[in-house]
């Protein structure tokens, strides 16, 4: 079907905005990429683009680029906080049921790539531009679709569909993130989990040495840290925890450290009104724990710009996103709570997709709709 040109105004410039602008671009609509910052974000240290993630990427001409900057890890292990190995979980396996690599990127690196490509296409990001909500009735009619991909918190879009009535709701833990090395000699394709009483830490190999990690723990939520705070506390919380996590924190860059108090969204009746439309964490934001925020904000702009190319009537299109994308994106987020229960209640239990999901399940559930 030929596609009728639109022009896509894009309120945000994160993985959702940047994957949207790419592929609506290579459609052939007009796209206008608004961001509220100075430049691009690189907030956390890193992504797991899992295959589902990398099936977009491919779509986009930049799943080979990704795997050069990135790495590949083959499977992901639970321990206590002692070092004592409780589960395994096999990666390699579901990577080659789903026909796609699962891959762990610094976020930096994915970042630049996304604006790379963007740029390659003749497209820019207008930065330091902070919409309102009487914006969004201005851009809706200049635009004939606005999408908003402004994040979690402070969604501008959410808030000029659903006025006050979302309220992003706090987990009880609190997830300091940053980027170190592994030591040399240590060559690692694990993705290493440690569990406490109600504290985790996670070690996500990259490439060359480099790591991206998160410690967490239960904690009231509270208006931001200083940096050296939050290493100070990193340090005292973990420093009986095994050795990698001590390399961890050795080896830490402390520029790349930042506490983030961890919310989520529950999931919401409706995605847009008229031709203003939300996508990314803005629609259905779930916890880190569900390892799934990056890869369903790239699905959802793959999906979006399917159903635009498959029907000219705009409002069927984004009711189909919609119904297409609810489910899935809701089990990412009851996932993501419930393994949040159980790391960060009064009992913690293990729990990999391993001891809940075989490899055949997990692989559906990721390349569910995705061909």
């Amino acid at each position: 079907m030929m596609t009728i040109t639109k022009k896509i105004a894009i309120v945000g410039a994160g993985v959702a905005g940047m994957a949207l602008a790419i592929l609506a671009t290579k459609q052939g609509h007009q796209v206008s990429l608004f961001e509220r910052g100075s430049n691009l974000s690189s907030l956390g240290g890193g992504v797991t683009l899992w295959p589902n993630a990398m099936f977009v990427m491919q779509k986009m001409g930049l799943d080979k680029k990704v795997m050069q900057v990135g790495g590949t890890p083959c499977m992901m292990r639970q321990f206590d906080q002692h070092g004592l190995l409780q589960a395994e979980f096999d990666i390699l396996t579901v990577n080659s049921l789903c026909g796609f690599p699962s891959v762990a990127v610094l976020r930096r690196e994915l970042m630049s790539l996304l604006a790379g490509a963007l740029e390659s296409l003749g497209r820019e990001i207008t930065f330091n531009c902070a919409i309102t909500a009487a914006d969004v009735m201005t851009l809706g009619q200049e635009f004939d679709l606005v999408v908003g991909a402004d994040g979690r918190m402070n969604s501008v879009i959410r808030h000029a569909l659903y006025a006050e009535n979302v309220t992003p709701r706090y987990h009880g833990f609190v997830n300091v993130i940053g980027v170190g090395r592994q030591r040399k000699g240590i060559l690692n394709k694990a993705i290493d989990d440690f569990r406490g009483q109600g504290e985790r830490f996670g070690i996500v190999p990259v490439n060359d040495g480099w790591c991206y990690w998160a410690g967490a723990w239960n904690a009231p939520a509270a208006n931001d840290h200083p940096r050296a705070y939050w290493c100070d506390e990193l340090h005292r919380r973990f420093r009986d925890w095994p050795d990698p996590v001590q390399d961890m924190l050795l080896s830490c860059d402390s520029a790349s450290v930042s506490g983030v108090f961890v919310h989520d969204i529950d999931p919401l009746p409706f995605w847009h009104q008229g031709n203003v439309l939300m996508i990314g964490d803005a629609a259905h934001a779930s916890l880190p724990t569900s390892g799934q925020g990056a890869c369903q904000a790239l699905e959802d702009a793959w999906h979006l710009t399917r159903l635009l190319k498959e029907s000219d009537d705009l409002e069927s299109a984004l009711q189909g996103f919609y119904q297409q994308r609810q489910s899935k994106t809701s089990a990412a987020q009851w996932v993501g709570r419930q393994v949040a229960k159980k790391v960060f209640s009064e009992q913690p239990e293990p729990l990999l997709p391993a001891s809940t999901l075989s490899a055949a399940e997990l692989s559906r559930f990721w390349m569910q709709g995705l061909t």
